[in-house]
């Protein structure tokens, strides 16, 4: 079971790095920058999590780890799922996870597509 896990994150992550790669010049820095910190922050909120939950202990939301990952931290999530070994047990988390995936993929997909990026707040 940790093997297929591992695969279809593996595969995932080449999904949006495939994404990435396909919106190309059309991305602005910043663009890049977002995913690399919220993937960064989501990452230590599940450990943060995982923790607490050793502990017994304040736990983050579930509803704030999934919308980390829906802004573009989900390769964080994903990665720590695999590495802490957290929230992988639970199918009511996950499904709701990968539906985030997928709608960030969709958005990613749709950019990719021509639509426009903002310029940025800077």
């Amino acid at each position: 079971m940790r093997a297929r896990g591992a695969l279809i994150s593996a595969g995932s992550i080449a999904a949006f790095a495939l994404f990435f790669h396909r919106l190309g010049s059309k991305a602005p820095d910043w663009f890049v920058w977002v995913y690399i910190v919220a993937s960064l922050v989501t990452f230590a909120a599940y450990g943060l999590d995982k923790r607490s939950a050793r502990r017994g202990t304040w736990r983050v939301a579930e509803s704030n780890l999934l919308l980390l990952g829906l802004v573009g931290g989900w390769p964080g999530g994903l990665t720590a799922q695999q590495l802490l070994r957290h929230k992988t047990r639970k199918p009511s988390f996950l499904w709701r996870f990968w539906v985030t995936v997928a709608l960030n993929l969709g958005a990613l997909a749709w950019l990719g597509a021509g639509a426009p990026i903002p310029p940025g707040p800077w």
